[in-house]
């Protein structure tokens, strides 16, 4: 996989997840999703992270993270896009 295609994948999520993609681009997306661990790992994340705004966006109430979460959290996207990211 190249970076390029990488970050076309990660152009397109968004309306992919939200089913507004035309059915070509679609598996144009869903072939390299099948081949690329990285865009896998990062696409169930996305899911897993969507999922869990819908539940909050259900809650009464306001739900604040540890501030030591938030750092980790920072942390591990961080990371993740360095792993990603030439220099």
């Amino acid at each position: 996989m190249t970076e390029n295609e990488c970050e076309r994948v990660f152009a397109l999520l968004s309306e992919y997840l939200d089913q507004e993609l035309p059915p070509a681009s679609c598996e144009e997306l869903e072939q390299h999703l099948r081949n690329c661990p990285p865009c896998i790992q990062f696409v169930r994340s996305l899911k897993r992270s969507v999922n869990l705004c819908r539940q909050l966006g259900q809650c009464r109430d306001v739900l604040r993270l540890d501030p030591d979460v938030m750092a980790g959290l920072r942390r591990a996207y961080e990371k993740m896009l360095a792993k990603r990211l030439p220099g």
